[in-house]
């Protein structure tokens, strides 16, 4: 499983979250359940999914005086019907917790259950599956977690930890190869240099300048092939732009080394995760 993001950087995601669904409380569940009712209900698929975002849910739970017992772990495959929490205690907080948890579940469930797609589509050739930061504002680590439980990789978490020469700093500055000059001699000499290339004749001048990756953005197979040819054993060749999971198998048999697909995470569709009510009694 991979590690789950520093708390510091959802916990307030996640406090956030429930209240804005509360608000002054739950008129519905205030209004026909006493505070000392209790239940017990369970998390379970409803279809095929990779399971992601269980700690968050507990989190969620928790915060409504609710105990929870996880039987999947973040990453695991599951079926329909298969259950992957159970929860226990007030009715109120398990009914006042339920839609955030789930919203989680399956906001964060459907992007490692789409990356799982993408890099099945890929099998057999040696080409890597990797984020964007094409992702939905303030839940970026939490979806990049998801990638990760998928089975893809990320790219940069944000501007800071990568150095990534797109097609309008290439217009600002002039040319691919001052571009990348610029950066060799001024960024930070721990961040890779990666420059966006469309076409062969840019992607030579980038590598020229001492490019350490090139992003082959929008261009057909054949294009990709040539760049990958001429980057042999100089550079790292990434393919993105409009990546589906149609396409994906023929880019990935180019020779890329990665295929960064923002699908991942501003397309992913939620997965069919549903609570249960499974007990009920009144102190």
């Amino acid at each position: 499983m991979p590690n789950l993001p520093p708390p510091s950087t959802w916990l307030w995601l996640v406090e956030a979250a429930l209240a804005e669904d509360l608000g002054p409380g739950d008129a519905t569940s205030q209004a026909l359940l006493s505070p000392d009712t209790s239940g017990a209900a369970v998390l379970e698929a409803r279809a095929e999914i990779v399971v992601c975002g269980l700690p968050v849910a507990q989190e969620v739970f928790e915060r409504r005086g609710v105990t929870c017992e996880s039987l999947a772990r973040d990453g695991d495959s599951a079926e329909p019907g298969d259950v992957l929490m159970r929860v226990s205690g007030p009715s109120l907080g398990i009914l006042e917790g339920e839609r955030t948890a789930l919203n989680f579940v399956q906001r964060l469930s459907g992007v490692a259950t789409h990356t799982r797609r993408f890099r099945l589509a890929v099998r057999g050739t040696h080409a890597e599956i990797v984020d964007t930061r094409k992702t939905t504002p303030a839940w970026r680590t939490l979806e990049k977690y998801a990638v990760r439980c998928g089975g893809g990789r990320n790219h940069r978490l944000g501007l800071f930890d990568g150095i990534l020469i797109k097609d309008n700093h290439i217009a600002a500055v002039g040319s691919a190869g001052r571009a990348v000059s610029l950066a060799k001699e001024r960024g930070s000499r721990h961040l890779r240099v990666r420059c966006e290339v469309e076409s062969l004749a840019q992607a030579r001048e980038a590598l020229d300048a001492g490019a350490d990756a090139l992003l082959v953005d929008n261009q057909p197979p054949e294009v990709i092939c040539a760049i990958v040819a001429a980057a042999k054993g100089r550079a790292l060749v990434e393919a993105s732009g409009g990546v589906t999971l149609e396409t994906v198998a023929a880019i990935a048999r180019t020779g890329v080394d990665e295929i960064s697909v923002g699908a991942l995470t501003h397309s992913a569709p939620a997965a069919d995760v549903a609570l249960e009510w499974t007990e009920r009694s009144s102190s």
